[in-house]
């Protein structure tokens, strides 16, 4: 997403309106609190409403909520925004949701956030109320200012901001969870043809899981797969701001822009290989040299019992040629050396959650023990404490990658793609896009041990270390909106 360098925020429509297209998606039953810089916007973070809980549970709440948002060590005061279908009239009528105004029972909740985000340095400068049809400023007296039963939430969608936003690419999509159907457009893939395909690879690549020559193809493949998703290697141009989807003709695919089954069989089948797996996010994230290491570092690999190495030739998947190392079939020699196709480098306290934009502070997150230009370890890759940066454009075209493969067929190794989809929306901050592909993780896999332990990760609320600093964190616009 590319954004102009400044954002001109004129009034509360255009700070209700930026929102949605910071979240991807229109929330509800939630709070979104957005930290104040001075004038400038900062950090923004969406969690669940509480459910009930008393005076004990408000005050938790709003006690997590300003932990969140003090990740931001510029911050130097919060705006807050409900988000509910119900809960906010003054009177308690059934048409809370659709008035938007400000119930007794919600002024408690209120206050125990002002009290606690008071206490962190980030006074509640500005709150609202949106419903289904109406929203209104929580202090707002004034009618000839807020007029009951509120002013229309189309006022919101149509703001300039909003505009703006579409304008330059960026758009407000089904909420995490919500079924997501093809385009009627974009062909369904041959799923006969990839499971077949899987299934083969998977009997061909029984036994050499310890090989560093068939570890090293894997990568190899994986690699130039994730390059063939670059930008330059469709046509024609995309629009500034756009991004290039899976089904944009990469060099990687077949009719329509898929990927070829045989490619897609075998990148499947490595899925299903949790050493595998596990190198392909960290190569993704932190580089290629990084997942060999750490593979080296954890003992995976085993002496050479002189098996042939087994993997597409560059001719069979489409890929480009300088992206695998040849001959790579069955019977072939080994692979060449690493480096071919080398990468660049909720709980109930809060509910699931967002956090987009964050602006902490370098030196929030510690690098690992030993030199700057150390090689970090698998488990500071995925808990997003190493590498200082991630390489997003690449977790980005992962992140495609791992939608299309899961899209066509189930078990395991679509519980490992939903997992890495997944993991990739909690190290951008997205919690609950990363719950709801978890969730499909395990309903395609129960048991899924990785799934398992990532969701526990994202239900306790904890934050990726990439999203906790700014100069690291995803961002979806290039720039801060003020």
């Amino acid at each position: 997403m590319t954004a102009p360098e400044h954002l001109t925020i004129s009034g509360p429509e255009d700070i209700l309106g930026y929102i949605p297209h910071s979240l991807g998606y229109w929330p509800s039953d939630s709070l979104v609190a957005m930290t104040m810089q001075g004038k400038r916007l900062g950090a923004t973070l969406r969690v669940d409403l509480p459910e009930g809980g008393g005076r004990r549970g408000r005050e938790a709440f709003a006690r997590t909520v300003a932990e969140y948002l003090l990740a931001d060590k510029e911050a130097d005061g919060t705006l807050l925004a409900f988000f509910t279908h119900d809960g906010l009239s003054q009177d308690g009528g059934q048409d809370a949701g659709r008035r938007g105004t400000a119930a007794p029972t919600f002024r408690p909740l209120l206050a125990d956030l002002e009290c606690a985000l008071g206490l962190a340095g980030m006074p509640v400068r500005d709150a609202w109320c949106v419903g289904e049809e109406y929203w209104r400023n929580v202090y707002c007296t004034d009618n000839s200012c807020c007029p009951l039963p509120g002013r229309p939430v189309a006022e919101i969608r149509d703001s300039r901001l909003n505009a703006e936003m579409v304008y330059l690419g960026s758009s407000v999509g089904a909420p995490p969870g919500a079924p997501s159907p093809r385009k009627a457009d974009t062909p369904a893939p041959d799923d006969a043809a990839v499971m077949a395909a899987e299934r083969d690879w998977a009997r061909a690549l029984a036994g050499k899981r310890t090989l560093r020559a068939q570890f090293d193809a894997v990568l190899a493949v994986w690699a130039a797969a994730l390059e063939a998703l670059r930008p330059e290697a469709s046509s024609p141009e995309p629009a500034p701001g756009r991004a290039v989807a899976l089904d944009s003709g990469p060099a990687a695919a077949g009719p329509g822009g898929r990927l070829e089954p045989e490619i897609a069989g075998f990148l499947r089948a490595s899925l299903r290989v949790p050493a595998w797996r596990d190198a392909v996010l960290v190569m993704a994230a932190a580089g290629r040299d990084a997942a060999a290491t750490g593979a080296e570092a954890f003992g995976i690999f085993s002496a050479d019992d002189g098996l042939a190495v087994s993997c597409p030739s560059p001719r069979e998947a489409g890929l480009t040629p300088g992206g695998l190392p040849s001959p790579v079939a069955d019977g072939g020699a080994a692979p060449s050396a690493p480096g071919a196709a080398q990468l660049s480098g909720t709980g109930k306290s809060a509910g699931r959650y967002e956090q987009v934009a964050t602006t902490g502070s370098p030196g929030d997150v510690g690098a690992p023990d030993g030199a700057p230009d150390a090689l970090p370890g698998y488990g500071e890759v995925l808990l997003g404490l190493s590498p200082p940066v991630p390489d997003w454009d690449t977790l980005r075209r992962l992140e495609r990658l791992m939608q299309d493969l899961s899209s066509c067929g189930g078990g395991e190794a679509q519980a490992a793609a939903l997992t890495a989809a997944g993991w990739i929306e909690w190290c951008r901050g997205r919690g609950s896009f990363a719950h709801a592909s978890l969730t499909r993780a395990m309903e395609a896999a129960p048991g899924y041990r990785l799934a398992e332990l990532l969701s526990e990760v994202v239900r306790r609320g904890t934050i990726c270390g990439w999203a906790g600093r700014r100069e690291a964190a995803w961002q979806k616009f290039g720039s801060d909106a003020a």
